[in-house]
């Protein structure tokens, strides 16, 4: 692997895992996958960041509010948490996004860390060139991560068995893995990760 390689963790948080208030079938089926990674990373100490929701309780994303979405990962609420299956490292980068009541903020390059700084400047200062994305969701999250990650400059490898889709239409999934082809990103599964990266 190379020191210009970093892993992206999209919205691995409980409200998007069965069992929360915007679940996804089998959302949490990709976390053992993403682990298989993150022990990669890790073990190269090449950035791992982890984007999440972090809404405030009224915001226009929410339906009650004229959004289209049930309430989901409130600041500071357990649905907010990462998944307890997710094994980030203490140097995990995390960064916020959602916080804005007037803003759509899907994509993890919409995201702050703690410090106020966006995801672009993050990867820049760190030298990376090439990003691997996978977690929640491919229809939604993911897509619109990669989408950024892509116009900013920014190659792209999707983790195709990590990520996982809502597909309120039958085929949304699908489509949006199409559409990031269609732009620019690539996509691997851990088999091939791991015959790719034997040294």
């Amino acid at each position: 692997m190379r020191q210009s390689e970093a892993l992206l963790i999209v919205d691995i948080q409980n409200d998007f895992c069965p069992g929360g208030s915007l679940g996804i079938p089998n959302g949490d089926v990709i976390i053992p996958v993403i682990n298989q990674y993150i022990k990669f990373f890790s073990a190269k100490k090449l950035p791992i960041i982890a984007s999440r929701d972090w809404h405030p309780e009224e915001t226009g994303h929410f339906k009650q509010f004229g959004g289209i979405w049930p309430v989901h990962c409130v600041r500071r609420t357990r649905g907010a948490r990462f998944h307890p299956d997710l094994q980030l490292p203490d140097s995990a980068i995390i960064v916020s996004k959602g916080m804005d009541p007037a803003e759509e903020s899907y994509s993890a390059f919409q995201a702050l860390d703690k410090r106020k700084r966006r995801l672009v400047s993050i990867l820049r200062k760190q030298r990376i060139t090439h990003v691997f994305i996978g977690g929640l969701a491919t229809d939604y999250c993911v897509k619109a991560s990669v989408l950024d990650a892509i116009k900013s400059g920014f190659a792209v490898t999707v983790l195709a068995d990590a990520v996982q889709g809502v597909d309120i239409r039958p085929g949304d999934s699908r489509k949006a893995l199409a559409a990031m082809t269609d732009a620019g990103a690539v996509t691997i599964t851990l088999a091939e990760f791991k015959s790719g990266h034997k040294h």
